[in-house]
This record gives C-alpha cells, structure tokens and sequence, in this order.
C-alpha cells in the first residue's frame, strides 16, 4: 500500500513538472523565440501555449516596446582638431524577434558601438562653433547609419539624441572670452550707429530750418514787395486822382479865380517860412510884390494849358 503511495507522489510530481515545462504565458508586447531539439522552432506572442516537454525551450525573450539606451560619452574629435566629450541616448524597436535572437549576439551592444563610431565620424565633419547648431542634423545622420546596419538584425531605430557636449574646459573659457567680445563689439557698433543716426538727425532737422527760415524770408520780402507795390499803386492813383478832380474845378465857372488865390496862399505861406530861416540867400528885388508873382505864374499856367498835348511818336516802318 505504501509503495503504490509512492508511486503516485511520483507521478503526481512528473505531471507538475511537466505542466511547468509545457504551459507558458506570454505577457503583452513581448515574444519568446521556442528552439525545439537545439534548432529555431517558432516565436509565441502574447497568450497562452502549450509545448512539448522535454523537446521545446523557450531560448531568448524579447520585450517588443520601444527602449531607450545611453550611449557612453566618447570623446570626438572635430574638424579643427579640438577634442569634446558626446554623449547621447538611443531609442530602439525589436521588429522581428527571430533575426534579433540569431542575428547578432547581442544587439544592444552592437547597436551603441556602432552608434558610437558613426556620432565620431559625423562629429569631425564639422567645426567646434557648428557643433551645438548642428545637432539636429548630426542626429539624422546617425539614425540613417544605424537604421542601415540594424535592419538585418530586426532592430529598428528610431530616434538619436545627443545629450551633452563638453568641448576642455581653456576650451570653454577661450569660447567665453570670443562671446564678451563679440557682445562688446555689438554694443560698441550699436552704440556709433546711434550716434550716427543723431547725428544725421540733427543735420537733417538744421537743413529744414535753414530751408523753412529762406522760404519765410523769401515770402517775407514777396509780401512786402507787393505791399509796397500795392502803396505805391495807390499813392499815384490818389495823385491821378487828385490832379483829375483839380483840373476839373479848374475848367468851372470861378476856377481860375480859386487857382490865383490858392498860388497867392501858397506864395505867402512859402515867403513866411523863408524869412523864419536864419540861412542866408539871395532873392530877387521884387520877392515882395505879390501880384507881379501872382502874374507870372498865372502866366505859366495859361501858357501850358493852352499848348496841345505832345502827340504820340509814329511807329518806324
């Protein structure tokens, strides 16, 4: 009775065993690449299987998510021979879990090493000063190089980041010292422009007021011109005017009589001035006898209105 007891513990034990060894679960977003008597048999996904005990292994596990890997810092040397330490970060994708299990022995490996020479190689194309601007592309150029090569092992690579580049540290105190003085320089040329721009401001606005100030003066002496022009016009107006008027009063009936008298008033007012004077001149013995100047200039008057008026000259043939 005890020996058949034993038996079935055994065979109880070998059927645990056995259900260990041949049911396998497989969690989401991975694969489990199945040799079957040493050789490739096939790839389980997610799910439950079923495999045959004692013949089937599960050989490599793979997780099929995107993984990010750090790529060590190495130290690069640039087009102009300055040595600068990159590092960086690598993203990558199993797509096929059977070339990543007998592709390459280890693909995470091979995949940064690789990585590596390829950021070396992109790196000394181009100067220190492009390095920080020339990242995105150096980037793209990277990922192109490892898609390339990773894509017989089943590998996908999907993005490169540089994370840090640390050129020396005479280096870096060299570049500080070219950004003061490209920043002086700048405040240096901004500053002469400004005092350029006042400059020619002030002259631009000293031009315009010499300008305005002519104009003003040249209106200036327009106006008074013509303001003047303007008297004189009217003063001989008022003259043409008056000597009209007087001409005719003249021709009335008691006109002449009105011209003697006013000669006459004229004379004595003139004569009484004269003797007011303390200068000395000579007159004439008969300067008193008023009738006789009244005479002669009535005289002189009659004389000119009775000439005719000067005939206008005939125009030359």
């Amino acid at each position: 009775m005890s020996g058949l007891l034993a038996i079935a513990v055994v065979l109880a034990f070998v059927v645990v065993v056995a259900i260990a060894k041949t049911a396998v679960v497989v969690p989401q977003q991975n694969a489990y690449v199945v040799e079957r008597l040493g050789k490739y048999h096939t790839t389980l996904r997610a799910g439950f299987h079923i495999l045959v005990p004692f013949v089937d292994v599960i050989r490599y596990r793979h997780n099929l998510r995107e993984t990010a890997t750090d790529i060590a810092e190495q130290t690069c040397i640039t087009r102009d021979n300055v040595q600068v330490g990159v590092d960086g970060v690598l993203y990558l994708q199993v797509l096929d879990p059977e070339r990543a299990s007998y592709g390459v022995a280890d693909y995470l490996f091979a995949i940064s090493q690789l990585a590596q020479t390829t950021l070396r190689s992109e790196v000394g194309k181009i100067e220190l000063d492009r390095t920080f601007e020339e990242r995105t592309n150096i980037n793209l150029q990277v990922v192109n190089e490892l898609d390339k090569a990773s894509e017989p092992w089943g590998i996908k690579v999907l993005r490169y980041e540089i994370k840090n580049i640390n050129p020396p540290k005479d280096v870096v105190a060299a570049m500080e010292k070219q950004m003061r003085a490209e920043r002086e320089k700048r405040a240096v040329v901004l500053s002469s422009e400004g005092e350029r721009e006042a400059i020619i401001n002030a002259a631009e606005g000293r031009k315009q007021q010499v300008v305005k100030e002519s104009e003003a003066r040249k209106q200036q002496q327009i106006n008074e011109a013509e303001g003047e022009a303007a008297a004189i016009l009217a003063i001989a107006q008022a003259t043409a005017s008056g000597i009209r008027q007087v001409a005719e009063a003249i021709d009335v009936q008691g006109g002449e009589q009105a011209v003697r008298l006013r000669v006459a008033e004229r004379y004595i007012e003139r004569f009484g001035e004269l003797a007011k004077s303390t200068n000395s001149m000579i007159l004439p013995a008969n300067v008193a006898d008023v009738a006789s100047m009244i005479s002669v200039a009535m005289n002189v008057f009659d004389r000119d209105r009775s000439q005719p008026p000067p005939a206008a000259p005939s125009p030359r043939s």
